[in-house]
């Protein structure tokens, strides 16, 4: 309760200070366009249908930024590159954006892309699984990431269950076939609006349990990144870029097929009717749920809790303070 009582202190002492006025600033931008980096958190996929909406649509173009998308080498790569200045913004995920300030890192999140957690324990028909009570005796695959096992001792934990009752494997990123072939009954690490949607897309009946409703505080999946110094020098230029993110979301809700004809474009491994079906599972989580919120707002009390949760469970060594900001969502500013 006092790391709690710490870190919400600190967090929402940094809210109050982003939160003292506003401004207008111009977003579409002039003079010549400046070149923009922006690192994705992996190929190019549903999550990532507002930033391909918005670049087929010239949004940024307009707002005088010439944009270069890049895919990273592997999952741990974005925050990395964006921390050694090879790339100007990054997409990567609250847990991770903890895990690097933790470590040092002079990185802000600038916008929550999306607003929820897709990461769900997922079992498919003739599992036995229903509950999370039903892992007992059961196997579990993760795809190794750290905080995975968190996930997985505190979800055991609320139901009455404890770490030895279940038996945890690392099958990579291989969750899917995993499950399929009945090497593990469960996985914990696939997300319900893309392994989720396939599988019942294939008539496997998946039972689905979102992290944050069996026992995880609720987190931003994905967020926008960038260097503390960049927020500080470089604020029209990421005001624009959010402002016409934003624009693209809004568009990608009012036409999900134009969205995914740009995403498929992007990457043409992509399969466009499970896309287009991942697409609109996801649209309720773009937005912040209150609509009176703007485009990319980031909740504090929620990172507080959610950094208090992962310092308790020893992934970080203390409370982190501002981690994130919104002064450069569409009309907010200091």
């Amino acid at each position: 309760m006092k790391r709690l009582t710490t870190a919400l202190s600190i967090l929402l002492a940094a809210a109050a200070i982003a939160a003292c006025g506003e401004r207008k600033e111009q977003t579409t931008g002039s003079g010549p366009a400046t070149p923009v980096r922006l690192m994705l958190d992996y190929l190019p996929n549903a999550d990532h249908a507002g930033i391909y909406a918005a670049n087929a649509e010239g949004l940024f173009e307009r707002s005088k930024l010439d944009l270069e998308i890049q895919t990273p080498s592997d999952p741990a790569a974005p925050l990395k590159l964006l921390s050694a200045g090879q790339v100007d913004l990054a997409i990567s995920y609250e847990p991770e954006v903890l895990l690097a300030r933790d470590k040092g890192a002079k990185i802000v999140s600038v916008a929550a892309i999306v607003q929820k957690p897709l990461t769900s324990i997922i079992a498919v028909k003739g599992s036995g699984v229903e509950t999370v009570r039903d892992l007992r005796g059961k196997t579990v695959g993760t795809a190794g990431i750290p905080y995975q096992s968190a996930f997985l001792k505190t979800i055991l934990e609320k139901a009455g269950l404890q770490s030895g009752d279940v038996k945890e494997v690392n099958v990579g990123f291989g969750l899917i076939p995993a499950m399929l072939s009945r090497k593990v009954d469960a996985t914990l690490g696939s997300f319900w609006n893309v392994e989720g949607v396939q599988l019942q897309r294939r008539n496997r009946e998946p039972r689905i349990m979102k992290v944050d409703d069996v026992g995880i505080p609720t987190y931003n999946e994905l967020v926008l990144v960038a260097r503390e110094s960049d927020a500080k020098a470089k604020g029209p230029m990421i005001r624009r870029f959010i402002q016409a993110l934003a624009d693209g979301q809004r568009s990608v809700q009012r036409n999900p097929e134009a969205a995914v004809d740009a995403l498929v474009a992007a990457n043409k491994d992509l399969d466009r009717a499970q896309e287009l079906a991942a697409i609109k599972a996801t649209l309720p989580v773009f937005f912040p749920a209150d609509r009176k919120r703007p485009f990319g707002f980031q909740n504090q009390r929620e990172w507080a809790l959610f950094s208090a949760w992962m310092q308790e469970n020893e992934l970080i060594k203390q409370p982190l303070a501002a981690p994130l900001t919104n002064e450069f969502l569409p009309g907010q500013g200091l």
